[in-house]
């Protein structure tokens, strides 16, 4: 379970003092998938940031599994398996050797992790490129290295910032059914994303996120009741205080 409490960012520029986030709380739970769903420019990003521990919160805490970021970084880090808005992967290293790389960095031994990345391999549909150098994959492809790469060690939670950007209809399809599988197995996965239809087939529970705030919470269709609207999209528009429509 990740707990976010109250959490804001501040950076200085020469303007002045910006705020990416003014003050984001939510509670992902086990066994759920929790969407952030905002415009470009929300403070989405920021706020997975924070909770990866990739930035320190200006206010506020992050927990995960009840374990405090910045008390046990290392702690909160092996209980996560993240996939970033950069996928970063190693160019010159097969697919196959940029998970095991990772596993290791996460002190798995072969033995450990070899079991998990064939399953991987099946459950991502990576047969076809797994032995192959990751210079010159497709964006599917390096997603899904990418992903596998997160979650070798097979962690409780799963945080993933706009996995689906720019991949196909059937890679897209293939990323949902992981993502489903993962639920299953009683795993907390959050995912960022300002795709409508990503917030409608996979998750649970949503938090509405404009201008460094939540705006609202609870299930996609505790939304469009709050909103008092019949589509998803219009209660999004309506929560975030812009009816006459945004760029998504």
């Amino acid at each position: 379970m990740i707990e976010i409490n109250k959490v804001a960012k501040s950076f200085a520029s020469k303007k002045g003092t910006i705020e990416a986030v003014k003050s984001v709380s939510l509670t992902a739970r086990d066994g759920q998938i929790t969407g952030l769903l905002g415009p470009n420019g929300a403070g989405k990003t920021t706020t997975m940031r924070l909770l990866y521990g990739l930035l320190k919160p200006s206010r506020g805490s992050v927990r995960v599994d009840g374990v405090d970021i910045q008390e046990d970084k290392i702690g909160v880090r092996r209980r996560l398996g993240v996939l970033p808005d950069t996928r970063g992967l190693y160019p010159r290293l097969t697919a196959r050797e940029n998970v095991a790389y990772f596993a290791e960095l996460n002190g798995l031994r072969p033995s450990d992790y070899e079991p998990e990345l064939e399953r991987l391999i099946d459950s991502l549909d990576m047969a076809d490129f797994i032995d192959r150098r990751c210079e010159g994959f497709s964006q599917g492809q390096r997603t899904k290295t990418a992903i596998a790469r997160s979650v070798i060690h097979r962690p409780q939670n799963i945080v993933l910032d706009e996995p689906t950007n720019g991949l196909d209809v059937m890679t897209t399809r293939g990323l949902r059914r992981f993502l489903l599988n993962c639920k299953a197995e009683g795993r907390c996965v959050v995912l960022s994303t300002h795709i409508m239809q990503e917030v409608a087939a996979l998750c649970d529970h949503v938090v509405v996120i404009a201008k460094g705030e939540v705006m609202a919470q609870g299930s996609p269709e505790s939304l469009k009741e709050q909103a008092q609207r019949d589509s998803l999209e219009d209660a999004f528009v309506h929560l975030i205080g812009s009816e006459e429509g945004l760029m998504l």
